[in-house]
């Protein structure tokens, strides 16, 4: 008896040690499953509506490059999904945002356009899926306005997932006075987006009148800190430029309402708006958060 329960124990202990063996050789890691995949195509589906988008392909792909589900909007292309599912995969496997892989190759290594097209999109569009620190998956976006509308779709998709899987809240974001006041000395940005949020903090100066500005996808919530402007809002802006994806400046506004603002007063421009500090009495601080 005595020697049978020492067999016993002994082949239990040496079962123990070879699956702690074992476990030291592999690791464990996170996949996308299909409801999760779900998920990110319904938030990219949503940001593509408020953004107007003329349509898209959106796929999801898990970590080995696989495809787990994939949605057609209306009025997209009919080789979007191919591609779509492309540039999942290509950010899936190769960890990366697709859009490295298309400067690489416009800033002159042409080569890797002959990596094999079976697993290589090199187009701006695909961005992997983060939750945890682990690469879950990937998610590519095709059909939309543009290579960057592309890029900002996949982005909603894949942050929305991770915003929702991690299980935890974003971190509070604290700033101590002598840094809020050194922000607004100069004009700069408090808080950007981070954690997938949508929406930004700008603790912004002015001394001068500036240019017409037109945000197209973000709509600025003033709240005036010290000093006085005019601003105009609405009528049309004159002579508008592109300065950077959805943003646009001009030199005046013609027509639109006028209002003086002074310290305490709160502001709420739509986006899509011209809005103009037509004169300021310096130094002009304001909060400005920017909603998406």
């Amino acid at each position: 008896m005595h020697r049978t329960f020492v067999r016993s124990a002994l082949a239990a202990a040496v079962f123990v040690a070879a699956a702690a063996g074992a476990r030291a050789q592999v690791v464990q890691k996170s996949s996308i499953t299909r409801d999760g995949a779900r998920r990110a195509i319904a938030a990219a589906a949503e940001a593509a509506r408020a953004k107007q988008a003329p349509g898209g392909v959106i796929a999801v792909v898990d970590d080995g490059g696989n495809l787990v589900a994939l949605e057609r909007l209306d009025g997209t292309f009919a080789a979007g999904a191919t591609i779509s599912i492309g540039k999942a995969r290509t950010a899936a496997l190769f960890k990366k945002p697709t859009k490295a892989f298309e400067d690489t190759i416009n800033g002159g290594r042409t080569a890797m356009a002959a990596l094999p097209d079976s697993f290589f999109t090199p187009l701006q569009g695909g961005v992997p899926i983060v939750v945890d620190g682990q690469i879950v998956g990937a998610i590519g976006v095709s059909g939309a306005a543009s290579k960057e509308q592309d890029e900002e779709l996949a982005v909603a998709g894949a942050t929305a997932l991770a915003r929702n899987d991690a299980g935890r809240a974003p971190a509070v974001s604290y700033w101590k006075s002598a840094d809020v006041a050194a922000a607004f000395a100069r004009g700069a940005v408090l808080f950007d987006g981070e954690d997938g949020r949508n929406y930004m903090v700008h603790a912004s100066h002015r001394d001068a009148a500036g240019m017409v500005e037109v945000h197209e996808l973000d709509a600025d919530i003033i709240y005036v800190l010290d000093g006085a402007a005019t601003l105009v809002t609405g009528g049309v802006a004159d002579d508008l430029t592109p300065t950077a994806p959805n943003e646009l400046r001009g030199a005046r506004i013609r027509g639109g309402e006028t209002r003086r603002l002074v310290k305490g007063d709160v502001l709420i421009v739509p986006r899509g708006t011209p809005h103009w500090f037509q004169q300021v009495t310096a130094p002009f601080n304001y909060y400005v958060v920017k909603v998406r």
